[in-house]
C-alpha cells in the first residue's frame, strides 16, 4: 500500500474516492527507484502544461490578486500530470517514502477525513539569488525541474487543502495547473518581497491557498497584512471560512507566513497576537473549528509558539501528536547548510480547534539518512522545509465541547 493511502483506507467512507486510490497507487512510481511506463499521452499533455505556463498568466502585474479564467482550460487528470512529472524527473533520484501514523483515538468517523497539507515550498528567486545553500547543486535548483518536484509532493499526498509559503510562481505555474485538477486558489504576495532584489525573478513571493472545489464552498476570505506594534508589516496571512459540502459543516482555514531571522523574536509574537486577534473575530470567537498552517519562523521555546499554545482560541500543535508523550514538537521541520552555517530547526506547524477537530494521522518527516549530509534542499527534495500533512475530522459532539 502506498504510505500516503493509509488514512485513506482507514475510513469505510473514503471508499468512494476511488480516482484518489487510484493515484495513490500510481504514486508509487518513482519511490525505490521503481520506473513509470510513459505513453504517448504525456507528450501530448506536456504541450498543453507547456502552453499553460507560457501563457498570459505569467506577464500579470505582480501584484494582481485576481487568476487568470482557468475554466476555459481543460481539466487534467492527475495521473497523467503526475507521470508527466516523473518524465521530466526521470534522471534524478526517486522519491523518499514517508509513512503516515495512525493517531486516531476513538472510533472512525462517518465522513472522509479532510487531508490538509502546509508547505513553505522555497521560492524560486530566493533559493537561487539569496539562500546559499553551499551543499546544494546548482542543478538541483533549476525550476524546470524543481517545480515537478513539487508537483510530484503535492499529487503523492493528495491534499484537500494545500497551504503554501514562499509562493513565487502562482500565476505562470501553481494556480494554472491546480485550478484543472480541481483546486480553487487564492494568493496574497508579500508587500516588499526579498525576491524583487534578485536579478531576473518572477515577482513576489507570497502565500497561497487552495482548497478543492467538489468537497468544498468559500463562505469568506479575509487577506491580512499583519502589524507589530501597530506597524504594518512585510509578513501577511490569508484565511479562509469554508462550509463542507458533505457536512455542511463550518471551518476556518488560515496560513500565514512569519517574519524570518534571530533577533526579531519580539517582532514574530507581536504578528502573532495580530493575527491570533484577527483569527478570534473571524471565527465569532472560536465558535468556528480552526485550522492555522504556517512556516513561524520560531522554535517552540519562542513567546509567539506560546501564544498559540494558551490561545483562548483552544489550538494545539497537531505534530507533537507523533511524540512519545503527545507533548513535544518534531526535531526538525528545516534542515539546510548556508555559508553561516547548518541549520536544523523546527519552525513550520498545524494548529487546530483541539475540542472541535480530531487528528487522525499525521505524515511522518524524513529521517537523517534520508536527508543526507548535505541536507536540504537536494536532488530529492525540493526544499529547505519539509512538508507537513494531517488527517482531520470533526468531532461529533464539537457543540458541547467549544
Amino acid at each position: 500500500m502506498a504510505p500516503w493511502n493509509i488514512a485513506r483506507e482507514m475510513s469505510p467512507a473514503v471508499s468512494s474516492c476511488s480516482q484518489k486510490e487510484e493515484l495513490a497507487v500510481f504514486g508509487e512510481g518513482r519511490l525505490h527507484g521503481r520506473a513509470c511506463s510513459m505513453g504517448n499521452g504525456t507528450s501530448r499533455l506536456y504541450g498543453a502544461i507547456a502552453k499553460t505556463l507560457n501563457s498570459s498568466a505569467a506577464t500579470q502585474h505582480p501584484d494582481c490578486l485576481v487568476p487568470p479564467d482557468s475554466e476555459q482550460l481543460d481539466p487534467i487528470d492527475p495521473k497523467e500530470l503526475l507521470e508527466e512529472c516523473r518524465a521530466v524527473l526521470h534522471t534524478r533520484p526517486p522519491r523518499f517514502q514517508r509513512d503516515f501514523v495512525d493517531l486516531r483515538t476513538d472510533s472512525t468517523s462517518s465522513h472522509p477525513s479532510i487531508r490538509v497539507m502546509q508547505w513553505n515550498i522555497l521560492a524560486q528567486a530566493l533559493g537561487e539569488g539569496k539562500d546559499n545553500f553551499v551543499q546544494c547543486p546548482v542543478e538541483a535548483l533549476k525550476w524546470e525541474e524543481r517545480k515537478c518536484l513539487i508537483l510530484e509532493e503535492i499529487l503523492a499526498y493528495q491534499p484537500d487543502i494545500l497551504c503554501l509559503q514562499e509562493v513565487d510562481h502562482y500565476f505562470d505555474t501553481f494556480n494554472p495547473l491546480l485550478s484543472r485538477l480541481g483546486y480553487q486558489g487564492t494568493f496574497f504576495p508579500k508587500p516588499w518581497s526579498p525576491c524583487l532584489d534578485v536579478e531576473h525573478n518572477n515577482g513576489p513571493d507570497g502565500c497561497a491557498l487552495f482548497f478543492l472545489q467538489n468537497r468544498f464552498k468559500l463562505v469568506n476570505s479575509t487577506n491580512i497584512r499583519l502589524t507589530a506594534m501597530t506597524l504594518k508589516t512585510n509578513q501577511v496571512a490569508i484565511v479562509q471560512t469554508l462550509e463542507c459540502k458533505e457536512t455542511g459543516r463550518l471551518f476556518c482555514i488560515a496560513v500565514t507566513h512569519l517574519k524570518a531571522r534571530t533577533g526579531w523574536e519580539r517582532f514574530r509574537s507581536a504578528q502573532g497576537c495580530d493575527l491570533l486577534q484577527n483569527l478570534q473575530n473571524i471565527t465569532q470567537g472560536a465558535k468556528i473549528p480552526l485550522i492555522v498552517c504556517g512556516d513561524f519562523n520560531a522554535e517552540p521555546t519562542e513567546e509567539v509558539y506560546k501564544h498559540f499554545a494558551s490561545s483562548s482560541l483552544n489550538l494545539n500543535s497537531a505534530y507533537k501528536l507523533l511524540s512519545a508523550d503527545g507533548q513535544s514538537e518534531p526535531p526538525y521541520t528545516t534542515w539546510k547548510i548556508r555559508t553561516s552555517g547548518e541549520c536544523r530547526h523546527t519552525l513550520d506547524y498545524i494548529w487546530y480547534s483541539k475540542h472541535a477537530l480530531n487528528v487522525q494521522s499525521a505524515l511522518g518527516l524524513l529521517t537523517e539518512e534520508q536527508i543526507g549530509p548535505n541536507r536540504l534542499p537536494s536532488f530529492n527534495y525540493p526544499s529547505d522545509h519539509l512538508s507537513l500533512v494531517c488527517d482531520f475530522s470533526f468531532n461529533e459532539n464539537q457543540d458541547q465541547l467549544l
